[in-house]
This record gives structure tokens, C-alpha cells and sequence, in this order.
């Protein structure tokens, strides 16, 4: 699995999902995003709307002041 990272700390809801969606949209399906997020609504948010996507979470772990998300996408239907 490739690993890209998108670092969204300081970043304001909704773009922070905004974002994490037009990253994953460049990727190959099976692909890793790893997102760096700040906690509460943000961390709650993108990794509901990731689910709802139908992607998958791989990891969510506090890492400090942060937390560090980890989504394989989906892949493709045929």
C-alpha cells in the first residue's frame, strides 16, 4: 500500500473533510492517505464522512496533540 500524507492540523471544518476527499479522489483505489487531524469535531467528522465513502480506516491513534488517521481507498466497482 503507497502512503500519502495530508497534514490538516489548524484546518476548519468542513474543509478538512473537503480536502481529505479531494486527495483521496487523486489516488489509486487501495491506495494509503494517512491525515493529520486535530481532535473533536475534526477527527469525529472526516472519519465518519471517510466511512460513509466507503473507505476504509486502518488506524486512528492520538499522537500528541493530534491524531493520526489512516484510510486505504476504496476500490473501484465494476
Amino acid at each position: 500500500m503507497n502512503s500519502h500524507v495530508l497534514d490538516l492540523r489548524g484546518e476548519v471544518c468542513p474543509m478538512n473533510f473537503v480536502r481529505t476527499k479531494l486527495k483521496l479522489e487523486e489516488l489509486q483505489g487501495g491506495e494509503g492517505l494517512e491525515v493529520w487531524l486535530d481532535e473533536g469535531e475534526p477527527v469525529r467528522n472526516v472519519t465518519r464522512s471517510v466511512k460513509d465513502e466507503g473507505h476504509k480506516i486502518l488506524k486512528l491513534e492520538r499522537v500528541n496533540c493530534f491524531y493520526r488517521l489512516l484510510i486505504e481507498k476504496a476500490q473501484p466497482i465494476c
